[in-house]
């Protein structure tokens, strides 16, 4: 997909670029790539989206700052209520949503995860919230995602940035003290989640650090903002409040309710007290 979007771009750069900004298929200039004449398109909506529009690097940085509560979600292909799901949880006071679909039911095809993400972009602008894609330079660019969440052993956040922009925000995992180090301070990172805090079956297999590496995040006191994470819910949140953490990123706790909206208000009333 990655090419075929570097092909449309270089096709792209033929017409005068104001031209096409005008037409609605840009919205900032091309920036270069090695190698490459162009790379870095965003449109002034998403792909195939009709009513979500994209926000500046400013605007999506300083709603980055405020937010409290990270939900991470898969597309719920077996319920067939992401729509809902994402309306409910968003109302809550969830200020990111990260579409992360690693399931039983096989890979999320490129097609259906940005018509996922599709359903998410409407409900984020709805409530003012940002979307997160994982992994993916290529779909995050394509979708227009405000965020895009990479891992240790994904894309280098340098090669990602030069696909994205720079008006999109980029996250880091950390598994390590030594990891997060890094991620406080890696050029083109806005900010990172440190964890597991608990062993979860979202990473199997995965050794948790547990809250020391939160109690340690903490006292280095990073300027950028961090998320705690890793089998985090309610039952649990004073521990990782304790530990110093005021960020958290939390799966089950809300895709796993009965009122996802009433798991998320939970969550963030205590996160903003």
């Amino acid at each position: 997909m990655l090419l075929s979007i570097v092909i449309s771009i270089r096709s792209l750069r033929r017409h005068d670029p104001d031209q096409v900004r005008r037409s609605g298929r840009l919205a900032s200039p091309l920036s270069p790539l090695p190698g490459l004449p162009c790379v870095t398109c965003r449109p002034p909506y998403a792909v195939g989206f009709d009513v979500v529009p994209i926000l500046d690097g400013d605007s999506r940085r300083a709603r980055l700052a405020d937010a409290r509560l990270y939900l991470c979600t898969d597309a719920r292909r077996a319920r067939g209520d992401l729509a809902e799901f994402a309306d409910a949880a968003l109302a809550g006071g969830v200020d990111i949503i990260q579409l992360r679909d690693k399931g039983t039911e096989g890979p999320l095809e490129a097609r259906d995860e940005l018509a996922a993400l599709e359903t998410l972009a409407e409900a984020c602008a709805r409530h003012g919230a940002l979307l997160a894609v994982n992994d993916r330079a290529d779909v995050a660019l394509a979708s227009g995602a405000d965020v895009l969440h990479l891992g240790q052993d994904d894309l280098p956040v340098e090669w990602a940035r030069r696909i994205v922009g720079d008006d999109v925000v980029i996250g880091r995992s950390a598994h390590s003290s030594d990891e997060t180090a890094t991620a406080a301070g890696e050029a083109g990172v806005d900010y990172f989640c440190a964890g597991p805090c608990w062993p979860t079956p979202t990473k199997p297999g995965r050794p948790a650090p547990g809250l020391d590496l939160v109690r340690t995040v903490a006292g280095r006191e990073p300027d950028r903002p961090w998320f705690a994470i890793g089998g985090i819910d309610n039952s649990r949140l004073d521990e990782v409040l304790d530990a110093g953490a005021r960020r958290i990123v939390v799966v089950r706790a809300i895709t796993e309710a009965d009122d996802p909206r009433a798991a998320a208000r939970a969550l963030a009333d205590r996160l903003r007290p």
